[in-house]
């Protein structure tokens, strides 16, 4: 009998079966981590630094313009010995805010990682250690605290109310809604008032409810904003976002602008008004009234942003609307008018 042999095919198979192990099993592919899950890369040594400075959000710092407000309102901010002080409150400000986002970066490093956008930030991203952040951020609110001490007393204690309340919200009261915006906006109204208490200025009550009514305006816009954002990305974005609606939100943001153009608007028709015994008041400032314009006019076109969904962030919104840096020149030109050139009046901010 002819013995049968294999065809090509079948060698082919029978030589490849021998030369592998019974039990050889392919492994499956392992599902790559998430973005919350990744760890850490390891960061390079020149990345630190500058992950560090990012992580201090340098950009933001144009928040503190604000301690202008008040010296400028008063027709001082050009005096030798107001200027210096009110540098040394822009600063103070800068240095406080800077440690306040290191520790909360940290504070909120998981839940950044979650983030569309925050989980670039460098401490989430794994470039700036946790505890290099921490202990920069106790460093910027020492040398904050000093370089408040050199322009007054007063500077000093608005900075430490600032730091005790940013922690604050930091550390427990984020999470808490309605507090959380009370909060953000009374960073912008502290900006303010450490202006005034720098220069050691008289702020007018109309001053500080517009201050403090344009800041709340300023975070309900925010939060409405980042709504928008979760609403559609699915991200979870804020823990408080939860306890708000989006009409609530357009409710604090409708009140607040109305109260912000109320009291700017008798804020300004006192411009220029003085009073002396045995005479009528003088006229208020045509300039000053006419300032009324501009500033309803950015009001609205900021609403519009924010309705947009654009309001993430105040200077975001400031540095990218030309329209509503324009109208701001323009605010600026005519306060500066309406102050600086009232003959011999020493005005309250």
């Amino acid at each position: 009998m002819t013995p049968v042999t294999p065809t090509g095919s079948a060698r082919q198979q029978d030589d490849a079966a021998s030369t592998e192990p019974a039990d050889a099993t392919v492994p499956a592919p392992e599902p790559e981590p998430s973005a919350a899950e990744a760890p850490a890369r390891r960061p390079r040594p020149v990345a630190v630094p500058l992950g560090l400075l990012k992580a201090m959000r340098p950009r933001q710092w144009v928040k503190n313009v604000l301690v202008l407000a008040a010296p400028f309102a008063a027709g001082k901010l050009l005096d030798l010995d107001v200027l210096p002080a009110v540098g040394l409150a822009f600063v103070a400000f800068s240095l406080a805010a800077s440690g306040v986002y290191l520790i909360n970066d940290t504070k909120d490093v998981e839940a950044d990682r979650a983030h569309p956008k925050k989980r670039f930030r460098p401490i989430a991203a794994g470039i700036v250690p946790p505890s290099l952040a921490v202990v920069t951020g106790i460093v910027l609110f020492a040398a904050a605290l000093g370089v408040s001490l050199l322009a007054s007393t007063n500077l000093l204690i608005v900075t430490a109310i600032y730091i005790a309340v940013q922690l604050a919200y930091c550390l427990w009261l984020k999470h808490e809604p309605v507090i959380d915006i009370c909060i953000v906006s009374s960073g912008f109204l502290m900006r303010a008032i450490a202006g005034g208490a720098a220069a050691g200025l008289y702020l007018s009550p109309w001053f500080l409810l517009t201050m403090a009514f344009g800041s709340l305006f300023m975070a309900s816009g925010k939060r409405y904003a980042e709504m928008r954002l979760s609403e559609r990305t699915g991200a979870k974005i804020r823990k408080s976002l939860e306890r708000y609606s989006a009409s609530y939100l357009r409710f604090v943001w409708s009140l607040s602008a109305t109260v912000v153009i109320m009291a700017y608007g008798l804020w300004a028709f006192g411009i220029g008004v003085t009073a002396m015994p045995g005479r009528l008041p003088s006229a208020p400032s045509t300039w000053a009234i006419v300032s009324i314009v501009p500033f309803v006019v950015a009001v609205l076109r900021y609403a519009v942003d924010v309705d947009g969904g654009n309001g993430g962030e105040p200077e975001e919104i400031v540095l990218g609307d030309r329209v509503l840096q324009v109208l701001g020149v323009i605010w600026v030109v005519l306060i500066g008018l309406a102050v600086y050139t009232a003959p011999g009046v020493a005005l309250p901010a």
